[in-house]
């Protein structure tokens, strides 16, 4: 074609981060310092509420029920039950306002979401089976083999008042 212009390819700036870099820049906001907790276990949230001038830590603790996202966006949903109702709350792991995360029990489920939680009433809303460690393993191993048992024995029954003492 005698009067079309060139065709030229036109290749615009890059309008996105690479993921190198966009990783790069996501470091330095995580936390050094995050807590090594799973679904199951449960936690005692520590976060920062700012009343008026005036900035005090409040405690959460429930059964961590979820976790979601990753690298700066990671987040994790902690229930509770509070006078008979149940009580969630979403926390951001890396939050600067998430004072500390403790693990008060490790828990043993098979989900990556206990949702089926919600649906249940008193303990078995909080049940969750604990976690058997390898110590405890080794430790209720080498009771069995000295033939000591670890789980408490019930008295007998006894239904006879003790007489009363006479002086």
């Amino acid at each position: 074609m005698a009067g079309s212009p060139a065709v030229t390819t036109f290749d615009p700036p890059t309008r996105f981060m690479s993921q190198a870099l966009f990783d790069k820049i996501e470091s330095e906001q995580l936390r050094k310092d995050a807590a090594r907790f799973c679904v199951g276990d449960t936690v005692r949230v520590h976060t920062k509420v700012k009343e008026g001038d005036k900035e005090r830590i409040q405690v959460f603790s429930g059964v961590v029920i979820g976790r979601r996202g990753h690298g700066i966006n990671a987040t994790f949903t902690v229930r509770r039950i509070s006078y008979g109702e149940g009580v969630e709350r979403v926390f951001p792991v890396h939050s600067p306002r998430v004072e500390k995360i403790e693990v008060e029990r490790q828990g043993h489920v098979r989900r990556a979401k206990l949702t089926y939680l919600r649906k249940r009433l008193g303990k078995g809303a909080t049940l969750v089976k604990e976690k058997e460690t390898k110590a405890d393993k080794e430790i209720k191993a080498a009771a069995q083999a000295a033939g000591i048992t670890t789980t408490p024995e019930t008295p007998p029954a006894n239904d006879a008042k003790p007489a009363p003492e006479t002086k």
